[in-house]
């Protein structure tokens, strides 16, 4: 959970990342590529277009539980 909440914050610095991503416009389109691209290279998973959706990046545990999943596969 460290290195996921350390790439965010690189990819998007100050932010709460306790409120909802989404709906709060925190992960906009641009930011979202960057960091799946992220998120990919350091977990080492596929993020493929299935999961990239709005349940998958609400919230930094969404996240966090999807990676699990990927690298479970």
């Amino acid at each position: 959970m460290e290195e996921l909440l350390k790439i965010l914050n690189e990819v998007k610095p100050g932010v709460d990342y306790e409120t909802d991503l989404i709906g709060h416009g925190v992960l906009d389109s641009i930011t979202m590529v960057t960091l799946v691209l992220q998120l990919s290279d350091e977990f080492d998973v596929d993020i493929s277009p299935v999961d990239i959706t709005p349940e998958n990046f609400k919230t930094v545990q969404t996240i966090y539980d999807m990676i699990q999943r990927l690298e479970d596969e």
